[in-house]
């Protein structure tokens, strides 16, 4: 299990391992049963670090797509800085969520991508990683030339070091140095909607289905001006960090 599991070492080759330092070839079977065997015995620190995980202040909570006989499923993965719980389901929604039971029952904060499954648990806060935002105010600036996408990266940047500078002297921002980020904040937000109008609305007779479709530039802004609390919740609450 040690080499199959946690070094990733193929079936095939854990038995050639064996075979090479032992003379003698363990079956795949046997290894599998192994696995189960040490998997059944574990059950309890799986249920124990999922109860840690569900009691925590801060959990962080991302999905990565992973190949399973040929068919795709998803990790799921929630964590702390010292605890880790991966959940492999066929799905990525809030039936996966829902099934493997730790964000239910969560109710602290959440922090993730603004993948929009996540905000439909209302049990819970929820904080918005700001190394996605700096990725994409990134692409914007050198795709679409527009100054308020490198504004608002800089602004955020100056906000995580008040943020950590402040930490080993108060508990938070005075409520002037929040006022004074907010302001800057909504005023780069405001330049960014004037450069990114809403598209036109379009005649009855030359509608389409859904939701008119919106450039990059556009669809950030309206998360940063929508999401604000949880773009910002790393300078409001200092036990959330600022990105995932």
């Amino acid at each position: 299990s040690y080499f199959n599991q946690y070094h990733f070492i193929p079936l095939d080759r854990t038995s050639e391992i064996f075979e090479d330092l032992f003379d003698h070839r363990l079956s795949q079977a046997s290894i599998l049963q192994a696995n189960d065997l040490l998997a059944a015995r574990l059950a309890p620190v799986e249920e124990h670090t999922r109860q840690a995980l569900i009691d925590a202040d801060v959990l962080h909570l991302d999905e990565s797509s992973v190949s399973v006989a040929g068919k795709n499923h998803w990790v799921h993965v929630a964590s702390t800085d010292k605890i880790t719980h991966y959940g492999l389901h066929p799905k990525r929604g809030q039936k996966a969520t829902d099934a493997i039971g730790i964000l239910p029952n969560f109710e602290g904060r959440a922090l993730h991508d603004h993948w929009k499954p996540y905000f439909g648990y209302q049990t819970c806060q929820h904080a918005l990683c700001n190394a996605h935002h700096l990725r994409e105010l990134k692409f914007i600036k050198e795709q679409y030339q527009q100054p308020w996408a490198e504004d608002m990266g800089t602004l955020l940047m100056e906000m995580k070091e008040t943020v950590e500078q402040t930490k080993g002297q108060k508990d938070r921002l005075s409520a002037r140095q929040i006022n004074a980020f907010e302001k800057r904040y909504d005023h780069i937000i405001q330049q960014g909607l004037k450069a990114n109008p809403s598209p036109k609305k379009q005649p009855d007779s030359q509608k389409k289905r859904g939701r008119p479709k919106q450039s990059p530039p556009k669809n950030l802004l309206d998360r940063l001006s929508q999401y604000k609390g949880e773009v910002l919740a790393f300078m409001y609450d200092f036990r959330v960090p600022f990105d995932n």
